[in-house]
């Protein structure tokens, strides 16, 4: 059992509180529930969130913003599948809160289309299924939002860099065959390869370096950022280097929200064991719901202000 860390504890649980303990770091759906008390629990928040639509006086508040996951496409078909799955998870959580999907490209709906059937109708909150201050989150989805008129909306910051991606990229290697408790001898040869998409964007070079360092510092081991364009160094030349260091057991981590071509590609660097994409598990879930009450409580600024359409 690892030591529990009082600060990640706090930001693992979040608004929405843990995972049921019948979900294991694997993030596969509950399938049933251990106890009675677990359905219990279930229930209490579900009737929470309703009773949060109702103000003391008996009237009924206004809706929430919708929630538009802002996801950024891709042609293989597990990607679809997962954001489907992660958005379930998602209104699990929240069963009253109205959640919308739109993509950047290659899928529908794309994200204008979602937009617009909002435009006029109720506010929205966009949180980018990104984990980065990329070119996406810095221009396509500000101007996406303020090209359409009618539209009152925020947009939320990128999931990453947070300690519940850090929680979900342990969980994913822990699945990979990645043991949580070894002797000095074998943590001094591991190491691991913290493998993303890249980006030309320094912001984004700093949130994945963040993501990095918090991680070695939850497995005790370095962990080196690669990249799978954009930007340096590889994935391979990181293998390369760290084995050079005398680190031959090289783990691979997918920080990839879903699968695709670069997730594949990467993983296929591994000289030892590779993760998952981060996918749909239930930290994702509530990191999501996380940014999106962020978005929610800031006061509204002038920057903000120039993407609310008249």
């Amino acid at each position: 059992m690892t030591a529990s860390n009082p600060a990640r504890d706090a930001f693992s649980h979040g608004p929405d509180g843990p995972p049921p303990r019948g979900t294991g770091p694997e993030g596969h759906p509950d399938g049933h529930l251990d106890s009675a008390a677990q359905l219990l629990n279930r229930i209490a928040g579900q009737l929470g969130s309703r009773l949060g639509l109702v103000a003391p006086d008996g009237t009924r508040r206004p809706p929430p913003p919708a929630l538009v996951l802002v996801a950024h496409g891709s042609r293989d078909p597990r990607a679809l599948a997962t954001v489907h799955s992660l958005i379930e998870r998602v209104r699990e959580l929240r069963p009253y809160l109205s959640v919308r999907l739109g993509h950047i490209e290659l899928n529908e709906p794309l994200l204008d289309d979602t937009l617009a059937s909002l435009a006029g109708r109720q506010d929205a909150v966009l949180v980018p299924l990104l984990l980065g201050r990329g070119y996406h989150v810095r221009r396509d989805i500000p101007e996406a939002v303020a090209a359409v008129p009618g539209l009152r909306a925020r947009v939320a910051a990128p999931l990453g860099p947070h300690p519940l991606l850090v929680e979900t990229l342990y969980a994913r290697l822990v699945e990979a065959g990645w043991r949580t408790r070894t002797s000095d001898s074998v943590r001094r040869a591991s190491a691991v390869v913290l493998a993303s998409a890249g980006s030309r964007a320094p912001d984004s070079a700093a949130d994945t370096r963040r993501t990095a360092q918090l991680l070695a510092e939850r497995l005790g081991v370095p962990v080196v950022p690669a990249y799978a364009s954009a930007a340096a160094p590889t994935v391979s030349a990181a293998v390369r280097s760290l084995a050079a260091r005398g680190r031959h057991r090289i783990a691979v981590a997918s920080y990839f929200t879903a699968p695709g071509r670069f997730a594949t590609q990467a993983g296929e660097e591994a000289p030892w064991i590779r993760s998952e994409p981060l996918g749909d598990h239930p930290a994702m879930a509530r990191l999501v719901l996380h940014r999106y009450d962020q978005a929610v409580a800031a006061p509204e600024s002038a920057a903000e202000r120039t993407l609310i359409s008249a």
